[in-house]
C-alpha cells in the first residue's frame, strides 16, 4: 500500500488540478454566453443576405463578376478553421478530420490550404502540407475587420486565377454541449435554391457591375464573419464540457485517493495498536519469569 506521504501528496496535487479546470469551465462558460450574444446577432444578417445573393445571382450572368464564375486552373483551396487554443476536447481534432477526409474525396484536385487557428496551421506544418495562407490568433480579439481582411485574402486569391474554388470546414455552433462540423462552398458564389416559375429581372441602379462589385464583397465577408463566430462558440462550448468532466474526473480521483488514504491510515493505526499490544505482552511474560 502507498505511503501516506505520498497519498497526501497526490491528494494536493490533483486538488489544484481541479481549481485549475473548474476556473477555465467558468471562463469558458462567460466567453461562451458573450460568443453566443454575437453569433445570434450575425445569424440572421448572414442569412439574409445569402438569400438575396442566391437568389440575386439567378438574374445575372456569371460573366457579370468573377467571383460568379468557376475557375479552370484545376486546383481548389479548403479553409479550415480550428482553435488557437487546446484543452477543447475533440474539437480540432474533427475538424482536421474532415479536412483530411475532404482533400481524400478529390484526389484529382490539387488542394491548397487556408489554415485559420493555431492548431491548424501546425498541424499542416508538421506535414508539410501546402498552406496558401495562415491567420493566428484572429481569435483573440476577433473583429469584423479581421474577418474582412481574411475574406479580402481570400478573394484575392481566387482572383488571381490559380483557384477553382475555395470550400470552408468548421465547427458550427449547435448549442453549448453539441457542435457539428461542417463543409460548405464558398466560391464561386452559386445560387442555394432553385427559382419556381418564371425569373423576373431586376433593374439595377447605379449598374449590375457596381451592385455586384459590392455586394459579393459583402456577402463573403459576411459569411466568414459567421464562420468566425460560429467556430468560436462552438470552440468556447467544448471547452466548456471538457472542463467540466475534467473537474468531475478530478472529485471522483479525489473520493478514491481520499477513501485509499483512510484505509492506509486505518491500517498504520492498526499496525501501531497490534505493535504496543505485543509489546506490552512481551513485557508483562517477562515479568512473570
Amino acid at each position: 500500500m502507498p505511503a501516506l506521504r505520498d497519498i497526501r501528496r497526490r491528494i494536493a496535487s490533483v486538488r489544484s488540478t481541479r481549481q485549475i479546470t473548474n476556473t477555465m469551465k467558468m471562463v469558458a462558460a462567460a466567453r461562451l454566453r458573450r460568443a453566443q450574444e454575437a453569433l445570434f446577432r450575425a445569424r440572421p444578417y448572414a442569412w439574409g443576405l445569402e438569400r438575396l445573393i442566391g437568389d440575386l445571382c439567378v438574374r445575372v450572368r456569371k460573366e457579370s463578376h468573377p467571383l460568379l464564375a468557376p475557375g479552370t486552373s484545376g486546383r481548389g483551396a479548403l479553409v479550415v478553421v480550428t482553435s488557437d487554443r487546446g484543452l477543447c476536447g475533440a474539437f480540432n481534432s474533427n475538424v482536421l478530420r474532415r479536412a483530411i477526409e475532404r482533400m481524400a474525396e478529390r484526389p484529382e484536385v490539387e488542394m491548397g490550404l487556408i489554415s485559420v487557428g493555431k492548431k491548424g496551421r501546425d498541424f499542416f506544418r508538421r506535414r508539410g502540407w501546402p498552406v496558401l495562407h495562415e491567420e493566428v490568433g484572429i481569435f483573440q480579439e476577433l473583429s469584423i475587420d479581421r474577418a474582412r481582411n481574411l475574406a479580402e485574402r481570400i478573394e484575392e486569391l481566387y482572383l488571381s486565377g490559380d483557384l477553382e474554388f475555395v470550400e470552408v470546414v468548421h465547427q458550427e455552433f449547435r448549442s453549448p454541449v453539441r457542435q457539428e462540423v461542417v463543409l460548405r462552398p464558398l466560391l464561386p458564389i452559386v445560387p442555394h435554391e432553385p427559382v419556381e416559375g418564371p425569373v423576373r429581372p431586376y433593374l439595377y441602379e447605379p449598374s449590375e457591375e457596381a451592385l455586384l462589385e459590392v455586394l459579393l464583397l459583402r456577402y463573403l465577408v459576411v459569411q466568414m464573419w459567421r464562420v468566425l463566430l460560429e467556430s468560436f462558440a462552438a470552440e468556447q462550448g467544448a471547452r466548456m464540457v471538457a472542463m467540466e468532466n475534467a473537474t468531475d474526473n478530478a472529485d471522483e480521483m479525489i473520493e478514491e485517493l481520499t477513501l485509499l488514504y483512510n484505509k492506509a491510515r486505518q491500517a498504520a493505526i492498526t499496525k501501531e495498536i497490534l505493535e504496543v499490544a505485543g509489546g506490552a505482552e512481551a513485557m508483562r511474560k517477562a515479568e512473570e519469569t
